[in-house]
């Protein structure tokens, strides 16, 4: 399966939420909530937490992060930044490679080969605030782009990453769920 049909978020729960669950009904409800409090007179900001599915913004972010989505207006985006956006019934949270116009953003993956096709700016629907383990990441979306590049072309490398992100996620849980049992007893 190509890198690209394998990107999307899932709404953050405790329980791990299959991915094809996820539905144009899921990420039309993010939409909504994102929208409403960015178009409020108030502008509260919403946030929604989400699970990231995919590869395409590696090393910033791998699958099984969880994240905070705040709710906010294309003026409010800069170059840099990582935000999401929903096309087509899906959300892609990719980061903004160039200042938004009146006919749209443009959008790459850090760890994608080329940008993402034109989206309109009513498709905007927050940026990535937070992760919710913010010990790990590339703060630098110059580092992230290169070691992004590597990922893209270099197949061996980039399942090399995975697996150890796998096996480290892996053991951190198991650690947990023991500290759970001992605590119990």
């Amino acid at each position: 399966m190509s890198v690209l049909t394998k990107n999307f978020l899932t709404v953050e729960d405790r329980a791990s939420t299959p991915q094809s669950s996820w539905s144009a009904e899921g990420s039309a409800l993010v939409a909504e909530a994102l929208r409403r409090g960015a178009r409020s007179p108030q502008r509260t900001r919403q946030t929604v937490s989400l699970r990231v599915h995919g590869e395409s913004m590696l090393p910033a972010l791998w699958p099984g992060d969880v994240v905070e989505i705040a709710s906010c207006l294309i003026e409010d985006v800069h170059p840099g930044e990582i935000v999401l956006a929903r096309r087509e019934d899906r959300l892609f949270l990719h980061r903004l490679i160039a200042p938004c116009t009146p006919n749209g953003f443009r959008l790459r993956g850090d760890s994608m080969p080329g940008c993402d096709a034109q989206y309109p700016p009513e498709a905007l629907l927050g940026k990535l605030v937070r992760r919710v383990d913010e010990g790990r990441g590339f703060s630098s979306a110059a580092l992230s782009r290169a070691l992004g590049i590597l990922f893209c072309h270099c197949g061996a490398v980039r399942r090399l990453a995975l697996t150890l992100h796998s096996r480290r996620k892996a053991s951190a849980d198991e650690f947990r769920n023991e500290f759970r049992n001992l605590e119990s007893v």
